[in-house]
């Protein structure tokens, strides 16, 4: 049970055999527990029958993709686990595009089994550091990192938990500015991103808190960082 303590239980899936084993061998080593599904369909019935701390997803599967596996996890089951996407496509589109789907953080092959640790290591700190009771509030939207729900208004807003980690600095810094490494070493800690991760996941974000609604509360200040504000509310107060 201490090992389980240490790392967690990782859900892996993988359909390239070596691979696979590779990985699966070095996280038991390291102190994780590890399940291992060969496709989609098989990972999304391992996850609604048991609780992992983070999920390692290749994208390319033989049956349901990458993708669509992070989508089903997240508008289907409703599952915040975080997920971590294997991906050999390094683009900023390819890297939007996972992030939209759900992922918290995605790992270009070949990559080092350090920057795979250093990865879970992450994911699951934060995970399991998201229960405090804090409601923040700026103008009309609302986060409780309780709960890790989210409102505009009367609507209710799916937001994957790494966006949630971004926005729950941004509202409780509101209405300061916050710098970019600033976000990056709170969450991520001293093992930076590349310069698209953050990037793509706010991109993702101004998708679901501002282009539905007719003010935008998420603002970048050119080579200084971002801020999340009701400019209306500042001006009047």
């Amino acid at each position: 049970m201490a090992e389980r303590d240490k790392g967690g239980l990782v859900l892996l899936i993988e359909d390239q055999h070596d691979t696979a084993t590779m990985v699966g061998e070095h996280l038991v080593k390291r102190g994780y527990d590890v399940d291992y599904a060969a496709d989609g369909a098989s990972g999304l019935r391992l996850v609604a029958t048991g609780s992992y701390d983070v999920i390692v997803l290749d994208l390319i599967l033989p049956d349901i993709d990458g993708m669509d596996v992070c989508r089903r996890l997240r508008r289907e089951n409703n599952q915040d686990t975080p997920v971590l996407m294997l991906t050999a496509r390094d683009s900023l589109d390819d890297k939007v595009a996972g992030l939209d789907a759900g992922a918290d953080d995605y790992l270009t092959k070949p990559f080092a089994m350090r920057e795979l640790d250093a990865r879970l290591r992450a994911l699951i700190r934060r995970s399991r550091h998201q229960v405090s009771g804090h409601v923040y509030h700026v103008g009309n939207m609302t986060l409780d990192t309780g709960t890790m729900s989210l409102s505009r208004g009367d609507v209710q807003l799916a937001v994957p938990p790494i966006g949630l980690r971004i926005l729950s600095i941004l509202m409780r810094e509101s209405p300061r500015l916050v710098t970019r490494s600033d976000i990056e070493r709170e969450i991520w800690g001293d093992r930076l991103p590349d310069s698209d991760t953050l990037r793509s996941h706010l991109y993702n974000l101004r998708k679901v808190i501002d282009k539905p609604f007719d003010k935008p509360l998420l603002h970048t200040i050119h080579s200084s960082g971002y801020r999340l504000v009701d400019m209306e509310g500042v001006k009047h107060s």
